[in-house]
C-alpha cells in the first residue's frame, strides 16, 4: 500500500508515521490489488482529526475520525472503520457473485396453484 501522510497544524512525527504504517499495512492484506492511501492529520483546538482517501482497483473509501484525547486513538478508530468498510464491500461482492441459488429455488417452489373444479 502506498501511503502519503499530510500534517496540518501539527508537527510531523516519526512515531505517528510508524503507527499509521503499522495499522494500515495490516489492511493492505485484505485488499486484492495495490492501494493508494492519502491520509491527512490535523488539529483544530482540542480535536485531533484524521481523514483518509483510499483507492484500490474497484473500491474507493473515504473516512474520517475525531478524537479529543490523542491522535493515536483517532488512528486506531479510523483503521477499524476502514477495515469494516473493506469487509462490507468484500461481503457484498461475495454474495453478488455466489448468486445464492438455494434461496431462488425455494422461493420458486413456494408458489401453489389452486383450481376450482366443479364437477
Amino acid at each position: 500500500m502506498q501511503i502519503s501522510i499530510t500534517f496540518k497544524n501539527i508537527d510531523s512525527s516519526d512515531a505517528l508515521k510508524s503507527h499509521i504504517h503499522e495499522k494500515f499495512d495490516r489492511l493492505d492484506k485484505m485488499l486484492d490489488s495495490p492501494a493508494d492511501a492519502r491520509i491527512v492529520l490535523s488539529v483544530e483546538k482540542i480535536r485531533n482529526i484524521i481523514d483518509i482517501n483510499l483507492n484500490c482497483d474497484k473500491i474507493k473509501i473515504h473516512a474520517n475520525e475525531e478524537a479529543e484525547t490523542n491522535m493515536y486513538s483517532a488512528i486506531d478508530a479510523l483503521s477499524d472503520n476502514v477495515k469494516l468498510q473493506i469487509r462490507k464491500y468484500k461481503d457484498k461482492q461475495r454474495r453478488h457473485l455466489s448468486g445464492d441459488k438455494q434461496t431462488i429455488k425455494t422461493n420458486g417452489m413456494d408458489i401453489e396453484f389452486s383450481e376450482d373444479v366443479d364437477g
